[in-house]
């Protein structure tokens, strides 16, 4: 979709398509193959009916990346692709992992940011902290996102289901709020994860297997994506998937997807040195690509106009209201309201906000996410089974 932006340039923008092909609707299409649809409304992948069913989550794998490096990755570039899909907004983890895990858009499940604000604080939701606080007692996860996940839901229905994936986010408030529910299985390596999520689709009955794989994310943030490491990376994954893949029982099926695309930095706004960026601000959330701005009472207006002046063509600037309005997040239950920033801006090209006193090693990192562009809002639903 091309938009004229506020200073009047026109830019590309993807809005997500929620409903019509977003995380949100993988695993309940899954759960219709296994028998066990979670709602009467026809599933928007239609996948066949299997005995087994297992989604792989590979942390950082963009569809424009994939075809960029499709040489990279032979086995992921041949396999059937029933996407793409778009991922929400913002464009990051803690979003994309909520989304997929209870089939709802952000503005429903409440998980809008990287960093946020819930009662007061600003919540950064991968480690559930404020500063060096932890907060998975002052805010539950539970209740920061009350609704029963898909994986509670399946496992009521009768499914039997697993999640695989790192051991140390076994209790982190991230899984209690967006991914509880079933067995958590605690891997240490790729080479566990691909063992254990085929060892648990073995078995009677309709079984549900999830799988998390961090790696590629992380060495597309501290190197960027298509760095050499990066590359290298993409292979080995490669590799790890064609084993999967040859081990497949019969009766399964095999889902691969993303949780968002990554761009590299070739821009970058200084918060945390730019008074104009902070004058009439609260509280600064979100993370380079996509930031909320939560302003003392009544500085809105002023702030908002500072902003877009500020940052110009490197963003789309708009009022909470308008984000919401514009269908940005889905949805928005009344409830989960007061979390969108008063002012949000949706970063351009290579362009990130910065905070390197209060985010020293965010604000290093060449590669980054959470915007609009295609390149961060497509991912692949990649599919293989046996019969």
């Amino acid at each position: 979709m091309r938009i004229t932006g506020e200073t009047g340039r026109v830019t590309d923008v993807l809005l997500p398509r929620y409903g019509a092909g977003t995380l949100a609707d993988v695993v309940p299409s899954l759960l219709a193959a296994l028998g066990s649809a979670p709602s009467q409304a026809p599933p928007v992948f239609a996948f066949e009916p299997v005995r087994a069913a297992a989604l792989l989550l590979i942390d950082g794998l963009g569809r424009e990346l994939l075809t960029e490096y499709a040489a990279d990755a032979p086995v992921l570039s041949a396999m059937a692709d029933a996407g793409p899909l778009t991922v929400g907004f913002p464009s990051t983890t803690p979003i994309s992992l909520t989304s997929l895990g209870t089939g709802m858009v952000p503005g429903a499940h409440g998980t809008l940011g990287l960093r946020f604000r819930v009662e007061g604080h600003l919540l950064d939701a991968l480690g559930w902290s404020e500063g060096r606080s932890d907060l998975r007692e002052k805010l539950a996860p539970e209740r920061v996102q009350p609704e029963p996940t898909l994986f509670e839901r399946g496992a009521a229905a009768g499914v039997e289901v697993v999640s695989v994936s790192p051991m140390e986010f076994r209790r982190s408030g991230l899984t209690r709020s967006g991914l509880r529910g079933g067995e958590y299985r605690g891997i240490a390596a790729p080479g566990d994860l691909a063992v254990e999520m085929l060892s648990a689709l073995d078995g009677p009955g309709p079984r549900l297997v999830y799988g998390y794989h961090p790696d590629l994310d992380k060495l597309g943030h501290l190197y960027g994506p298509g760095s050499t490491a990066w590359r290298w990376q993409l292979r080995l994954l490669d590799h790890l998937v064609g084993m999967m893949i040859e081990q497949l029982p019969s009766g399964t099926v095999l889902a691969i997807t993303g949780d968002h695309g990554m761009i590299e930095v070739t821009r970058a706004h200084d918060a945390d040195d730019d008074e104009r960026l902070t004058d009439g601000v609260a509280l600064l959330g979100g993370d380079p690509r996509a930031r909320y701005v939560y302003t003392h009472p009544g500085a809105e207006a002023d702030v908002l106009a500072t902003w877009r002046a500020v940052l110009g063509d490197d963003a789309t600037v708009v009022s909470g209201d308008d984000a919401v309005e514009r269908g940005w997040f889905g949805p928005v239950d009344p409830r989960m309201r007061d979390r969108v920033g008063d002012v949000v801006a949706a970063m351009h090209g290579g362009a990130v906000v910065i905070r390197p006193e209060a985010e020293p090693f965010l604000s290093t990192l060449p590669g980054q996410h959470g915007s609009l562009t295609s390149a961060e809002q497509l991912v692949p639903l990649l599919v293989a089974g046996r019969h």
